[in-house]
Parts: structure tokens; sequence; C-alpha cells
């Protein structure tokens, strides 16, 4: 608000009135300058994630194979479904049970699970074999294991 010293012509006094008039100026450049910075930073606080989508058209092969799931226990023992396996021959036992030969069992879904008190070396020695033989395909499984 401003003020303006006034007073009637030829009077010694002078009286102050108000100006009732509000300066928007200073309150659109500060909206302005803060609309640059939004625009500025809205592209950098966006996070992208690639994501592995199926196919939109559907299969044409009616036959559904059954997942594959490598367990970890407590104990280090190694578990594909119900075969006891190790880490030196992980590759080639998932490829078995795949049914495929290793190109082609490479394409396919692992699923991998372990159980909450697996020392996590353990788990990470799985998931690096898998990777060095050809797996980027690993699906990771959080449920309790009976």
């Amino acid at each position: 608000m401003g003020s303006k010293l006034s007073g009637p012509s030829g009077s010694g006094g002078k009286t102050i009135s108000q100006n009732a008039d509000i300066n928007v100026t200073p309150f659109v450049d500060i909206m302005l300058v803060l609309l640059i910075i939004f625009m500025v930073a809205a592209p950098l606080a966006t996070v992208s994630i690639r994501l592995d989508l199926p196919p939109a058209t559907p299969p044409t092969s009616d036959e559904v194979k059954e997942p594959v799931y490598i367990t970890i226990q407590n104990s280090g023992s190694i578990f594909i479904a119900e075969q006891q396996t190790t880490i030196e021959t992980l590759a080639a036992d998932v490829c078995a049970a795949l049914g495929g030969g290793t190109p082609a069992c490479q394409e396919e879904r692992v699923f991998v699970r372990a159980q909450p008190e697996v020392r996590y070396n353990a788990f990470m020695e799985v998931m690096n074999d898998l990777q060095s033989n050809g797996f980027y395909k690993v699906g990771l499984l959080n449920e309790d294991i009976e």
C-alpha cells in the first residue's frame, strides 16, 4: 500500500490519504520465476523403469509350460522343483528342467525363491551363476517355503 501526501491548496497543514491499489508486478514476477523453475525441474524428477512386457498378441501354441522354480534353503541346498542340484550343475539342470537346448532354454523365465534366513552371498551366487550362463529372465519370488 502506498500513501500520498496532499493537502488543500493554501493550507499550512498536510493530510495523508491512503492509496488502496495493489501493486501486482512483484507477484507476477515471482510466479513467472517459479513457473520456470518447475518447468526445468519437472523432467529431472521423472524416473524411467524398463519393463519387460508380454507381447500384445496371444501365443500361437496352446501348450503352457510349467514354470521352473529354483529354491535355496537355509542349509545352502539348491533345488530345481523337487530335484537337488549344486551350483556347478545349476545351468545344465535348469536347461534339463525346461526341456530344451542351451540357447532355447535361456529364453525361458526362471523363478528363484529363498528361505528368509538364507545368507546373501549364497543367494547372489545362484543369481550370478544364472546370469553368467545366459539366464537373464529371472523372477524373484517372495513367499514362504515349507
